[in-house]
């Protein structure tokens, strides 16, 4: 999709700060971070919402939360924690319709969030 930024970013057509990348999925460091660290978990795939992932898609969403993790524990955020957060919908706070997962640390996150 010519017009959704993260597809843009997949397509290195926009800059971006890649943090890791393999055939599915593209990690790369949030331009408006919410917390020191905070990366994007984006499927190359474009899907606009997580509700819209259909059941073939299903392994590209479970890689999300794999790959996530790996990357929380290279980066050695798993000694102090960190948090993966999915938006669905713009009352959620879904503001790019590419689905993608947030991964947060760097700062004590407060419960509930928002």
């Amino acid at each position: 999709m010519d017009d959704c930024i993260f597809c843009q970013v997949i397509a290195k057509k926009l800059p971006s700060k890649m943090e890791y990348e393999d055939d599915d999925i593209a990690v790369f460091w949030d331009i408006n971070p919410q917390a020191p660290t905070h990366l994007l978990v984006v499927p190359k795939k474009h899907i606009a919402k997580i509700s819209d992932f259909k059941e073939e898609d299903m392994h590209i969403l479970n890689k999300m939360v794999v790959i996530a993790k790996n990357v929380a524990v290279r980066l050695n955020l798993n000694e102090k924690g960190f948090r993966l957060v999915i938006n669905e919908g713009r009352d959620s706070g879904q503001s790019i319709f590419h689905a993608h997962l947030h991964l947060l640390s760097g700062r004590r996150l407060m419960w509930p969030p928002g």
